[in-house]
């Protein structure tokens, strides 16, 4: 669109065909809705008062009808003292010391982090900060957080530190990482939320096929026979056979 200013006047010169008030449907409403409602869970991200005024003028139009069955989960008492910290070094300028899990290495390690800013990516909220063990730019689910502590030394993020590009996504594959195919049930399918999955197929009945990326075959296979009755690991046929193996001696071990 372009538009012209003149004292009090605004002039609309391309209007891009909107021409007429958007009349959102109740499911874009909604969807609306719920983006504006996590939006402003996440202090610092944006002006928080906006993000109401908002979210209370969707609502007002939407009415009743349009947020029926529309929940949001409360964030955890953890998640929040977690929410809390990383506002207070932002802040302030003070670096993070933090427990972190990742999924991808079922790993927990401890980091001293300095933080840069926080970020919304498919409706998750992450820190985005300086690792200074990794000496790199990293992006730090808040509900991965398990420990979290602002330390008084201030954050000190090296000049050229910049901004991870999440305008195509957020996960990118690297050389390390490696790919399988598993098909999940209805129980089984937070695994495609938790997870960094590239490719996700509806199979009907609440059923998911998903191309999930792994860095560590072990960790792979552990997490296919933790989930039972659940997941069906259906590629690559190498870590097919590994699961079908490892059952096995599990179930030989149970009959001694």
């Amino acid at each position: 669109m372009d538009l012209s200013f003149s004292g009090d006047t605004v002039t609309v010169t391309h209007d891009a065909g909107m021409r007429r008030p958007l009349r959102l449907t109740t499911a874009e409403a909604t969807a609306l809705l719920m983006a504006l409602r996590t939006l402003a869970d996440v202090p610092g991200v944006a002006d928080t008062e906006a993000v109401r005024r908002a979210a209370a003028k969707v609502e007002r139009a939407v009415g009743d009808a349009g947020l029926a069955g529309v929940a949001m989960d409360a964030p955890s008492r953890e998640e929040a003292a977690t929410t809390a910290a990383v506002r207070e070094a932002l802040a302030g300028g003070r670096a993070l010391r933090i427990v972190y899990y990742t999924a991808g290495r079922d790993a927990v390690s401890q980091r001293t982090i300095d933080p840069m800013r926080l970020l919304i990516v498919d409706g998750r909220a992450y820190l985005e900060a300086w690792c200074r063990r990794a000496e790199g730019v990293r992006l730090f689910r808040l509900d991965r957080v398990e420990d979290v502590a602002v330390l008084d030394e201030p954050a000190a993020p090296p000049p050229d530190a910049e901004p991870t590009d999440v305008s195509e996504g957020l996960f990118r594959p690297s050389a390390e990482h490696r790919s399988a195919v598993l098909q999940l049930e209805r129980e089984a399918r937070w695994v495609a939320e938790y997870y960094p999955v590239d490719e996700v197929v509806e199979l009907g009945d609440e059923r998911l096929r998903v191309r999930l990326r792994y860095a560590d075959p072990a960790w792979l296979v552990r997490l296919v026979l933790g989930l039972g009755g659940g997941v069906r690991l259906l590629e690559p046929p190498e870590l097919v056979a590994a699961v079908a193996r490892r059952a096995q001696e599990a179930l030989a071990a149970g009959d001694v």
